[in-house]
């Protein structure tokens, strides 16, 4: 329920009045009981305060530079697993493209049964 103002002008007293929006205007000022007008009033800004709404909109400069530092950090040791991985890959790569490693490897993709719970198997 809003908050409206008022103003007599036969006497210049000026109220607020908290009234349903259905509610009638008033028509009496309750000082000298002349006629009033009911001013446009500019409305009331929102304010949200407390927790759980935009929280990274209000971190502190020391809550920046740690979460800085751990994104440095993170990224270093992810760019040494990346360049393991790799290693590791090209060496199988290698093995397998000999001709012996190509014949003992078993085939794959062609298992129709569907013991193996791949992709294709329907449960």
């Amino acid at each position: 329920m809003p908050t409206y103002e008022y103003e007599c002008p036969k006497c210049a007293h000026q109220f607020e009045k908290f009234q349903s929006m259905r509610d009638e205007p008033l028509k009496k000022c309750p000082k000298c009981g002349g006629k009033v007008k009911r001013l446009l009033g500019t409305g009331a800004g929102i304010i949200f305060k407390g927790g759980g709404f935009y929280q990274t909109d209000y971190r502190s400069s020391s809550y920046k530079s740690g979460a800085k530092a751990d994104s440095t950090s993170a990224s270093a040791s992810s760019s040494a697993t990346a360049a393991a991985t790799s290693a590791s890959a090209s060496t199988a790569t290698s093995a397998a493209t000999t001709p012996a490693a190509t014949a003992a490897a078993p085939k794959t993709g062609g298992d129709t049964k569907g013991g193996s719970g791949g992709a294709g198997a329907k449960k």
